[in-house]
Formats: C-alpha cells, sequence, structure tokens
C-alpha cells in the first residue's frame, strides 16, 4: 500500500492508527476526519511537519471531497473508521449515527467503486476497501460461547443497527459490485488518546479527581478488551494480506466484567499515584441504573485472524491497562483540551434527550 485514505483518523482508533502506519510503514496517509467533539488534532500534534502525513478536515458524506482525494492523492486503500460510536449518545439521538453510520459509509463505498474502477478494477490491482466495524453487532451473548464470522447480527441499540447496517453495505458492494472490501469487527478497545467519555478514561479522570466512579448495573456485564495498538496491527495485516470479501474478528482474549475493569484501574491508581489523598480508590465506586439494552456479555473468537494471517495480540490485559492509565496521567494537557466544554462526564444515555441535542454527524471514536 502506498496511499491510504484514512477517515476519521483525528478519533481514538483512527488516531492510533495513523501514528501506527506512519511509525511501521513507508505509506503516506490521507487523514479525512470532521473534527466533531471526539475528534481532535492535539492526538496528531507529533506528526505535524511529516510529509507523509495530509490532513484533510471534512465530511465522509461528501461525495465531491472523497472523490477528489481518492484521485488526487491516487488512494490505494481506504481504511474507514468513520463512525459515530458510544452507545449511550446513540440511545439520545440515533440520528446522527444512521446519518453517519450509514448514509456516509454508503457515500464512501460509492466513491470507492468509482475510483477503483478508473484504476481497472479487479481483485489484483492492490486497492482495498477495508471497513471497520465492531462485535457489537452479533447482539448480546450468554454465559458461554464467543462471537464468529458466521455469527448471526442482532444489534440491540442504535449505535450497533447503524454499523450492522454498514457491514452489509459493505457486503454488498463485494458481491453486487466485486469491490474488493475487507470487514473487521473488533472487541471493545482502550488505550491513548480515547475520548472520556468511554469507560477507562473517564474512570481514570473521575478517580484523579476524587469524584464517584458510576458502574451500570451490577457492574457484571463482560467485554473482551482490545489494547488499541494490538488493534492497528490487525487492521494493517488484514489490510496488506486479507482475502476480499472475507470478515475478520478482532479480539484481545482478555474477557472482564466492567467491575473488575474498574477494580483493575484502582489498583493501578493506588499504585501509581501513592500520595492521592482518595486512595483507595475503590471506596469510589457506586453503582447506578443500568443503561437501556444494555447488552450482557460480548466475546470474540480471534481464531480465523490468527489462523489465516498469522495475528495475535502482544499487550495482556493487565500490561495494555498499566500503559494506558500510565499514558492518561502523563498526558493531562490532552485530557483538558478535548474536554473543553462539550462533555464534562456527566450520564449519556438515560433516554431522556431528544435527537435535537445531539450534533448532526460526527466522526468515530
Amino acid at each position: 500500500m502506498k496511499t491510504l485514505l484514512v477517515t476519521g483518523g483525528a478519533g481514538f482508533i483512527g488516531g492510533n492508527f495513523v501514528h501506527f502506519v506512519l511509525d511501521q510503514t513507508q505509506a503516506r496517509v490521507v487523514n479525512l476526519d470532521r473534527l466533531t467533539y471526539a475528534g481532535n488534532l492535539d492526538t496528531l500534534a507529533a506528526l505535524e511537519g511529516n510529509p507523509r502525513h495530509r490532513f484533510v478536515r471534512g465530511d465522509i458524506g461528501d461525495r465531491d471531497l472523497v472523490t477528489r482525494l481518492l484521485a488526487e492523492y491516487e488512494v490505494d486503500a481506504v481504511v474507514n473508521f468513520a463512525a459515530e460510536s458510544h452507545v449511550d449518545r446513540s440511545i439520545d439521538g440515533p440520528a446522527a449515527f444512521v446519518e453517519t453510520n450509514v448514509v456516509g459509509t454508503f457515500n464512501l463505498l460509492d466513491c470507492a467503486r468509482t475510483h477503483w474502477a478508473r484504476l481497472g478494477g479487479g481483485t489484483k490491482d492492490g486497492f482495498r476497501f477495508l471497513h471497520v466495524s465492531t462485535d457489537e453487532v452479533y447482539g448480546s451473548l450468554g454465559p458461554t460461547g464467543r462471537f464468529t464470522e458466521t455469527t448471526p447480527y442482532a444489534p440491540n441499540s442504535p449505535y450497533s443497527a447503524s454499523k450492522a447496517a454498514s457491514d452489509h453495505l459493505v457486503r454488498a458492494w463485494f458481491h453486487t459490485y466485486e469491490l474488493p472490501v475487507l470487514t473487521t469487527n473488533c472487541s471493545n478497545n482502550y488505550g491513548p488518546y480515547q475520548f472520556p467519555e468511554k469507560l477507562i478514561p473517564l474512570m481514570i479522570l473521575k478517580a484523579q479527581r476524587g469524584e464517584s466512579l458510576p458502574i451500570y448495573g451490577d457492574g457484571k456485564n463482560v467485554r473482551d478488551w482490545l489494547f488499541v495498538l494490538d488493534h492497528c496491527r490487525a487492521i494493517w495485516r488484514v489490510l496488506e494480506a486479507g482475502t476480499p470479501g472475507e470478515v475478520y474478528n478482532v479480539g484481545g482474549n482478555s474477557e472482564r466484567t466492567n467491575l473488575q475493569v474498574v477494580d483493575t484501574l484502582c489498583g493501578l491508581l493506588d499504585e501509581l499515584l501513592p500520595e492521592s489523598p482518595d486512595r483507595p480508590h475503590a471506596q469510589l465506586k457506586r453503582f447506578v441504573a443500568d443503561r437501556p439494552g444494555h447488552d450482557r456479555r460480548y466475546a470474540i473468537d480471534a481464531g480465523k485472524l490468527e489462523r489465516t494471517l498469522g495475528w495475535a495480540p502482544e499487550e495482556s490485559f493487565e500490561s495494555g491497562m498499566r500503559r494506558t492509565v500510565a499514558w492518561y496521567l502523563a498526558n493531562p494537557g490532552w485530557c483538558q483540551r478535548v474536554t473543553d466544554g462539550s462533555y464534562r462526564g456527566e450520564r449519556l444515555g438515560a433516554g431522556t434527550s431528544t435527537p435535537a441535542d445531539r450534533p448532526a454527524r460526527s466522526e468515530p471514536r
């Protein structure tokens, strides 16, 4: 791959992926992001002046812009991170999720199809469209079993429903038009640059301030946790060697309940902040009413990716969490700047807001 168009590349996973590509490969990156609440140029500050990185502020739904970028930079691959991604926000304002995740993905696919046709078409010309999705499209698991690439879709939130719809569009563009697409469905990511409305950074920042740590329901909802740089490695591996039309699940082999995640964070904060007046930080935990439609358990079977492409996570849950907590403690300025008033750690997703309370479209994180 010589030139990538990365959408949503100023957000959490997309930003980490842009850093990974520029650090570990010789590829160029055209980075398209609308810079709404969860996209922030601070995430890309270290790339200023890098001749292999071109940032463009814009919308994935802007057909003229996307068409121009594909042609002007002779793009070899599109990596689509752009999506509204927070379940709680989707409960309060689902319209933005349909607009970005469904309509925006359609626009990218159609622009990519036109561009690919200009390149000559076919699956062996090197062009790829990689769509980054989520395990939430599969719904909720019981106490046993794991999601595979053939698990039927059963989305339970407006967010997961919009991502499921985008996955189906990607599949249709392969089977109908033979566009060489790839889809990855990942488990819960964590790591540097994550917008602090998500569980792990939110708990870290609240604990530092001595605020209560809200835990939904009984805290026993289970997620498989994936360190973001392991995810970036997986995406690159699928991009360079995945079979067009195939789906690859990406997981961290790290199932934990939400309560276990918070307890781990509290233990690390006790260790790394020995002078904190709030030690032990576990005393800050508070159980709050569960959110509507809260899936009980997700777990990913990443065996296909491991068997066919040789990828496996390098970080354990413990090592990845230590790296994550250390990063947030070392970067208070980033945390302050990205929460400049647009989000103050308040409860979202209680189902009390209206669509008008949310932005019309955002980029993903």
